[in-house]
């Protein structure tokens, strides 16, 4: 990380900083690498502090905490999700996440998490699918497409190798804009009118919608043998993106079940309904897919682990040379004590 001169000061990563990280490393790259360090985290789970997400909903939206530590490095996030917001010109889902130092409490990292969100989301999802994917997929249905279908896209390309997508989104223009960002990357691209077009001889689904309440994108009669089902709306109590039906017939694949059975697809099913974390198949102590034709769901609602990953892997950029600035953050006095003192001293020199 650049040098700095008030030891002090928080680095401090901005949405300008961001976009010029992910420009230099390039994006594929950086999903990719992304997706390494999500990886080794999954792998070392057993080691970290876990919770569901600390949320606040109300009637528009809902406002949540992602805390967790591994025992050495601390790391929350922020992140909203309101779906009316795109009617006034405002992110449906926006965020910033800190990194902290667990020995002395102070922060090592505050980062916007808006764009990182939609990454790591991204890398998540296309790491799951590589263990539970049928073996040769090249054709993506992508169901919903909004702010994140793009970075899905990109990172399935960059992790699995596909390189056809069926688009569908229930506003024509959303389908639209998806292609004319995605056609200087190498896809073969269909706009569909239906789901149900959609998802014809698509090897993978992916589902990112983003209403505050359930809503049938995926039915049982839709779905054939083999396919993987990546569900990643937008997951809350209440919103749902699949018929029950499906995950009857699926193998399901989870980040952390006290999560996902408040917020992700399952909560259409039993609490006792069995799942797989996706750690341990990643670990090796459960299998992914074992058969061609399986149907694999990962029920995807994002975990706090995810988000630590991302801010240790910006912070190792930075650490590796990236550009930074720093805030003044931590009021800090030369006494430790003397935090009062440290205002008479201010005043006195704004007095001078």
């Amino acid at each position: 990380m650049p040098a700095q001169t008030d030891l002090n000061l928080v680095p401090f990563v901005s949405v300008e900083t961001m976009m010029n990280l992910v420009a230099s490393t390039g994006t594929e790259t950086f999903l990719t690498e992304l997706a390494a360090y999500i990886e080794e985290d999954f792998r070392r789970w057993e080691c970290f502090d876990k919770t569901p997400r600390i949320a606040s909903h109300s009637l528009d939206g809902v406002i949540e905490l992602m805390p967790t530590s591994d025992g050495r490095l601390y790391g929350f996030k922020y992140v909203n999700g309101h779906p009316k917001n795109t009617r006034t010109g405002r992110q449906t889902v926006t965020a910033f996440g800190v990194l902290s130092d667990v020995d002395s409490g102070y922060p090592l990292l505050l980062s916007e998490m808006t764009i990182l969100t939609a990454l790591r989301t991204a890398a998540t999802s296309a790491l799951g699918a590589r263990y539970l994917a049928p073996k040769g997929a090249r054709t993506m249905a992508l169901i919903g497409n909004g702010a994140q279908s793009e970075f899905q896209a990109l990172a399935f390309k960059a992790l699995l190798g596909i390189d056809r997508l069926r688009l569908f989104d229930i506003e024509p223009a959303a389908s639209d804009r998806c292609r004319r960002n995605l056609e200087a990357f190498g896809f073969q691209i269909e706009i569909c009118r239906s789901a149900e077009q959609a998802v014809e001889g698509a090897h993978i689904i992916t589902t990112a919608t983003a209403d505050k309440q359930s809503a049938t994108i995926l039915t049982d009669n839709m779905i054939g043998s083999g396919v993987h089902i990546n569900a990643v709306g937008g997951d809350c109590p209440g919103k749902t993106e699949l018929h029950r039906d499906i995950l009857l017939r699926a193998d399901i694949f989870v980040e952390f079940p006290p999560q996902t059975r408040i917020e992700g697809e399952i909560q259409q099913l039993p609490a006792d309904h069995p799942v797989t974390e996706l750690w341990q198949v990643m670990s090796g102590a459960a299998p992914g897919r074992q058969t061609a034709e399986q149907i694999t769901l990962f029920d995807s609602v994002g975990f706090a682990t995810e988000d630590f990953s991302a801010l240790r892997y910006v912070r190792d950029i930075l650490i590796a040379g990236g550009k930074i600035d720093y805030l003044d953050l931590l009021a800090d006095p030369d006494e430790p004590r003397d935090l009062f003192g440290m205002l008479l001293r201010h005043k006195a020199r704004q007095q001078t």
